[in-house]
Protein backbone atom coordinates (compact mmCIF):
# COMPACT_ATOMS: atom_id res chain seq x y z
CA UNK A 1 0.00 0.00 0.00
CA UNK A 2 0.97 3.63 -0.48
CA UNK A 3 2.96 5.41 2.50
CA UNK A 4 3.11 9.23 2.50
CA UNK A 5 3.58 12.11 4.48
CA UNK A 6 6.14 10.18 7.63
CA UNK A 7 6.83 12.83 10.22
CA UNK A 8 9.60 11.57 12.46
CA UNK A 9 10.14 12.84 15.98
CA UNK A 10 12.75 11.42 18.81
CA UNK A 11 12.04 10.63 21.96
CA UNK A 12 14.62 11.08 25.01
CA UNK A 13 16.16 8.30 24.90
CA UNK A 14 16.72 8.29 21.50
CA UNK A 15 13.84 6.28 19.87
CA UNK A 16 12.70 7.57 16.40
CA UNK A 17 8.88 6.85 15.92
CA UNK A 18 7.86 8.17 12.43
CA UNK A 19 3.82 8.37 11.93
CA UNK A 20 2.16 8.44 8.36
CA UNK A 21 -0.19 7.76 5.85
CA UNK A 22 -0.37 3.79 5.36
CA UNK A 23 -3.78 2.11 5.01
CA UNK A 24 -4.94 4.61 7.64
CA UNK A 25 -2.80 6.36 10.38
CA UNK A 26 0.20 3.75 10.72
CA UNK A 27 3.52 4.60 12.45
CA UNK A 28 7.01 2.24 12.54
CA UNK A 29 9.51 3.16 14.97
CA UNK A 30 13.60 2.35 15.19
CA UNK A 31 15.53 1.93 18.70
CA UNK A 32 19.01 2.33 17.23
CA UNK A 33 18.98 5.57 15.34
CA UNK A 34 17.75 4.14 12.27
CA UNK A 35 19.80 1.61 11.75
CA UNK A 36 17.20 -0.99 11.95
CA UNK A 37 13.08 -0.10 11.50
CA UNK A 38 10.56 -2.40 13.45
CA UNK A 39 7.13 -3.02 11.20
CA UNK A 40 4.66 -0.34 10.76
CA UNK A 41 1.30 -0.95 12.86
CA UNK A 42 -2.11 1.09 12.82
CA UNK A 43 -2.96 4.13 14.90
CA UNK A 44 -6.22 4.23 13.67
CA UNK A 45 -8.51 3.81 10.26
CA UNK A 46 -9.62 7.50 8.68
CA UNK A 47 -12.92 8.47 8.14
CA UNK A 48 -12.63 11.14 5.66
CA UNK A 49 -15.27 13.62 4.45
CA UNK A 50 -14.71 15.09 0.78
CA UNK A 51 -13.79 18.62 1.16
CA UNK A 52 -16.02 21.32 -1.49
CA UNK A 53 -15.04 22.77 -4.39
CA UNK A 54 -12.73 19.70 -4.87
CA UNK A 55 -10.06 21.04 -2.75
CA UNK A 56 -7.15 19.36 -2.53
CA UNK A 57 -7.16 17.39 1.26
CA UNK A 58 -4.52 14.13 1.18
CA UNK A 59 -5.37 13.67 5.18
CA UNK A 60 -1.82 13.62 5.68
CA UNK A 61 -1.32 13.59 9.97
CA UNK A 62 0.68 15.69 11.42
CA UNK A 63 2.99 14.85 14.38
CA UNK A 64 4.83 16.47 17.25
CA UNK A 65 6.41 15.19 20.48
CA UNK A 66 6.47 17.22 24.12
CA UNK A 67 9.58 17.05 26.26
CA UNK A 68 8.96 13.80 28.25
CA UNK A 69 8.39 11.97 24.65
CA UNK A 70 4.70 11.70 24.36
CA UNK A 71 4.02 11.51 20.68
CA UNK A 72 1.19 13.79 19.77
CA UNK A 73 -0.62 12.63 16.09
CA UNK A 74 -3.66 14.35 14.15
CA UNK A 75 -5.25 14.45 11.08
CA UNK A 76 -8.79 15.92 9.45
CA UNK A 77 -11.60 13.04 9.94
CA UNK A 78 -15.52 13.16 10.11
CA UNK A 79 -16.61 10.15 12.40
CA UNK A 80 -17.59 12.15 15.00
CA UNK A 81 -19.93 14.00 12.53
CA UNK A 82 -23.66 12.93 11.72
CA UNK A 83 -23.48 10.98 8.38
CA UNK A 84 -19.85 11.93 7.89
CA UNK A 85 -20.96 15.81 6.48
CA UNK A 86 -17.57 17.77 7.47
CA UNK A 87 -14.16 17.07 9.36
CA UNK A 88 -13.03 17.54 12.76
CA UNK A 89 -9.34 17.68 13.44
CA UNK A 90 -8.88 14.71 15.52
CA UNK A 91 -5.91 12.99 17.39
CA UNK A 92 -3.93 10.44 19.21
CA UNK A 93 -0.89 9.78 21.48
CA UNK A 94 1.12 7.67 22.70
CA UNK A 95 4.25 7.35 24.99
CA UNK A 96 6.63 4.97 23.47
CA UNK A 97 4.80 4.46 19.23
CA UNK A 98 3.31 1.02 20.48
CA UNK A 99 0.23 1.48 22.29
CA UNK A 100 -2.05 4.81 21.31
CA UNK A 101 -4.86 6.24 22.55
CA UNK A 102 -8.08 5.99 21.43
CA UNK A 103 -8.73 8.85 18.69
CA UNK A 104 -10.50 12.03 20.33
CA UNK A 105 -11.64 14.69 18.79
CA UNK A 106 -10.60 18.04 19.07
CA UNK A 107 -13.58 20.31 19.76
CA UNK A 108 -12.87 23.38 17.98
CA UNK A 109 -16.44 23.47 16.74
CA UNK A 110 -19.49 21.71 18.01
CA UNK A 111 -20.71 18.44 15.72
CA UNK A 112 -23.77 20.17 15.16
CA UNK A 113 -21.81 23.21 13.39
CA UNK A 114 -21.63 23.07 9.45
CA UNK A 115 -17.79 23.71 9.98
CA UNK A 116 -15.47 21.89 7.85
CA UNK A 117 -11.75 21.66 9.31
CA UNK A 118 -8.92 20.03 7.91
CA UNK A 119 -4.86 19.71 6.54
CA UNK A 120 -4.15 20.23 10.43
CA UNK A 121 -0.82 21.08 11.82
CA UNK A 122 0.03 20.31 15.33
CA UNK A 123 3.08 21.61 17.24
CA UNK A 124 3.66 20.98 20.91
CA UNK A 125 6.39 23.21 22.64
CA UNK A 126 9.49 21.12 23.87
CA UNK A 127 10.03 22.48 27.06
CA UNK A 128 6.55 21.67 28.55
CA UNK A 129 5.62 18.04 29.02
CA UNK A 130 2.47 15.76 30.78
CA UNK A 131 -0.33 17.45 32.08
CA UNK A 132 1.60 20.93 31.45
CA UNK A 133 2.22 20.20 27.88
CA UNK A 134 1.36 23.40 25.38
CA UNK A 135 0.02 22.20 22.02
CA UNK A 136 -1.14 24.37 19.46
CA UNK A 137 -3.07 22.72 16.13
CA UNK A 138 -3.59 24.99 13.08
CA UNK A 139 -5.66 24.16 10.29
CA UNK A 140 -7.87 25.15 6.99
CA UNK A 141 -11.71 25.17 7.34
CA UNK A 142 -14.83 26.04 5.50
CA UNK A 143 -17.30 27.59 7.79
CA UNK A 144 -20.01 26.20 5.96
CA UNK A 145 -19.18 22.46 4.41
CA UNK A 146 -21.42 22.77 1.72
CA UNK A 147 -20.44 25.10 -0.58
CA UNK A 148 -19.19 25.32 -4.13
CA UNK A 149 -15.69 26.78 -5.76
CA UNK A 150 -17.70 30.15 -6.30
CA UNK A 151 -19.09 30.24 -2.63
CA UNK A 152 -16.42 28.43 -0.26
CA UNK A 153 -14.93 30.91 2.00
CA UNK A 154 -11.50 29.13 3.14
CA UNK A 155 -9.82 30.41 6.54
CA UNK A 156 -7.14 29.21 8.83
CA UNK A 157 -7.63 28.94 12.61
CA UNK A 158 -6.06 27.86 15.27
CA UNK A 159 -6.78 26.22 19.18
CA UNK A 160 -4.37 25.60 21.64
CA UNK A 161 -3.82 23.74 24.86
CA UNK A 162 -1.88 24.19 27.74
CA UNK A 163 -2.95 20.62 29.87
CA UNK A 164 -1.67 17.95 27.15
CA UNK A 165 -4.53 18.26 24.91
CA UNK A 166 -7.17 17.49 27.96
CA UNK A 167 -9.22 20.86 27.17
CA UNK A 168 -8.54 23.55 24.01
CA UNK A 169 -9.44 26.81 23.29
CA UNK A 170 -12.39 28.07 21.23
CA UNK A 171 -11.06 27.92 17.48
CA UNK A 172 -9.90 31.19 16.11
CA UNK A 173 -9.44 32.64 12.74
CA UNK A 174 -6.25 33.88 11.97
CA UNK A 175 -6.35 34.13 8.25
CA UNK A 176 -9.23 34.08 5.07
CA UNK A 177 -11.15 34.04 4.25
CA UNK A 178 -10.00 33.32 0.68
CA UNK A 179 -11.57 32.19 -2.56
CA UNK A 180 -11.22 28.75 -4.04
CA UNK A 181 -10.55 30.68 -7.39
CA UNK A 182 -7.56 32.04 -6.10
CA UNK A 183 -6.18 28.98 -5.21
CA UNK A 184 -2.85 27.10 -7.98
CA UNK A 185 -4.63 24.49 -9.57
CA UNK A 186 -2.97 20.98 -8.39
CA UNK A 187 -3.40 17.40 -10.28
CA UNK A 188 -5.36 16.75 -7.29
CA UNK A 189 -7.43 19.96 -7.43
CA UNK A 190 -6.92 23.57 -5.89
CA UNK A 191 -4.32 23.45 -3.40
CA UNK A 192 -3.02 25.69 -0.85
CA UNK A 193 -0.79 22.88 1.29
CA UNK A 194 -0.40 19.53 1.29
CA UNK A 195 0.59 19.91 5.31
CA UNK A 196 1.28 22.77 7.62
CA UNK A 197 3.10 22.96 10.79
CA UNK A 198 3.53 25.08 14.54
CA UNK A 199 6.82 25.57 16.03
CA UNK A 200 7.31 27.75 19.04
CA UNK A 201 9.95 29.57 20.13
CA UNK A 202 11.32 29.61 24.00
CA UNK A 203 10.86 32.48 26.19
CA UNK A 204 14.84 32.78 26.23
CA UNK A 205 15.38 32.55 22.88
CA UNK A 206 13.16 35.62 22.15
CA UNK A 207 14.57 37.58 24.78
CA UNK A 208 17.76 36.98 23.72
CA UNK A 209 16.68 37.88 20.00
CA UNK A 210 14.86 41.23 21.45
CA UNK A 211 17.83 42.17 23.17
Amino acid sequence: FRSLGGEPVVQPNGTVIVPFEGGGIDVFSSTNGGASWGRSQAIAGINSHFVAAGLRNPDLPSASIDGAGKVFVVWSDCRFRSACASNDIVMSSSADGKTWSAVTRIPIDATTSTVDHFLPGIGVDPTTSGANAHLTIVYYYYPTAKCTTSTCQLDVGFTTSVDGGATWTTGKKIAGPMKVSWLPVSDNGPMVADYISVSYRSEEHTSELQS
